[in-house]
């Protein structure tokens, strides 16, 4: 499948006219086809080394553009806006507007991390699609997305008792983004588990929703993890030049 490519020149940057003669001639519609004039004063010089900065962009410098990312990529197939080696072009070149055109849905990786397999230079793109999202909203150009908003309810979790419980993280998911705490796929997937799963493992379910017990001896654990997460998220909030730390 051929990588679908982006233009610097955009459809409102282009200029057609309807009805035009230039001396004598009759140059009317795509015949009189211009381009306004562009002088790009918008450079970040510092937007690869941010975006570095954080969780999984690390090896971006790595790229060389040979597209392996986007022909590879679930979402390109079916949306050919989406486009990951052309977003880490714009990173390294440091034309921080023309990303921001795409700011909505950078974040729709899927991390289905078939780019990573196909990458020749392990760039790790979906990682650095991840960071390049999280930079987004930290530098507040978008919202807070459901993917991060499932990284920091996930987090928490893992911070607070030790443990990975399923059930409390898509319950404090779907209350942050305000969905159904009961959404009908749920459900059914919840009556599904109840008629095949043996009883004590059911009843092993229910009492740790309820009572949510912590790993043992996790109090010492935890405290050290939080300690070096908040320093990251501090070195973090440097490189992008922000001020206090960022949350979870």
């Amino acid at each position: 499948m051929p990588i679908h490519e982006k233009t610097l020149i955009r459809p409102e940057n282009l200029v057609t006219h309807e009805s035009l003669v230039i001396d004598g001639m009759d140059v009317s519609g795509h015949w009189s086809t211009f381009i306004k004039p562009r002088t790009i004063t918008d450079y970040n010089e510092a937007m690869q080394e941010e975006i570095s900065a954080l969780p999984g962009g690390e090896n971006i410098h790595r790229c060389w553009q040979c597209g392996s990312c986007t022909n590879a990529c679930t979402i390109n197939a079916v949306n050919p806006e989406f486009n990951p080696r052309y977003w880490i072009y714009l990173i390294r070149q440091g034309l921080e507007e023309e990303l921001l055109r795409d700011k909505e849905i950078i974040w729709q990786c899927v991390s289905c991390n078939r780019c990573t397999y196909a990458c020749p230079r392990d760039v790790v793109p979906e990682a650095v699609m991840k960071a390049t999202a999280h930079w987004l909203e930290l530098k507040g150009h978008t919202g807070e997305s459901p993917s991060s908003v499932f990284d920091r309810g996930f987090t928490d979790n893992v911070l607070a008792s030790g443990k990975i419980e399923e059930g409390h993280v898509l319950r404090i998911f779907f209350w942050r983004t305000g969905q159904p705490l009961a959404p009908p796929w749920l459900r059914d997937l919840i009556l599904g588990l109840a008629k095949k799963l043996p009883v004590f493992y059911l009843f092993n379910l229910l009492w740790t929703a309820v009572f949510r017990p912590r790993t043992r001896d996790w109090g010492k654990t935890g405290a050290a993890i939080e300690e070096y997460v908040r320093e990251r998220h501090a070195e973090q909030a440097a490189a992008l030049g922000l001020s206090g730390e960022r949350r979870h």
